[in-house]
């Protein structure tokens, strides 16, 4: 089994199509293995019982936001280190530093294309050839 088989994503968006889109593009670069969470709240309970080796999330979502999320991620030791990739409508100076000093492994902004997602990914785990 190649690496991108392996791979489990976790996709948090509150919305619908972008979540499809996203899982779309994963499976054209060739990872099956997909998860979702609608809001930051439903992810990290997910993260909590059945780990996943990446976190693609959305910044805007009800409950607990991107950034939200991924300060839990980060203070909870069993996934402190799990790679995390801010999902965004928007290039916010603000967010990126916000995001960055907590810790975030890089940014995807919307919309997303498949050369793009398999560059970021591969920026933060490594070629997935």
């Amino acid at each position: 089994m190649s690496f991108k088989q392996h791979l489990k994503v976790l996709i948090v968006d509150d919305q619908r199509t972008s979540r499809m889109l996203i899982r779309d593009a994963l499976q054209q670069i060739g990872v099956e293995n997909v998860v979702f969470a609608v809001d930051g709240e439903e992810a990290l309970k997910s993260m909590m019982t059945t780990p996943c080796h990446i976190i693609i999330s959305d910044f805007n979502m009800p409950k607990l936001d991107g950034l939200q999320l991924l300060k839990a991620i980060r203070s909870y030791p069993p996934t402190k280190k799990t790679p995390f990739i801010i999902l965004t409508g928007k290039g916010d100076k603000e967010l990126v530093q916000k995001a960055a000093a907590l810790g975030v492994n890089n940014f995807l902004v919307k919309p997303v294309n498949v050369p793009v997602l398999q560059k970021t990914i591969e920026a933060v785990v490594g070629k997935l050839g």
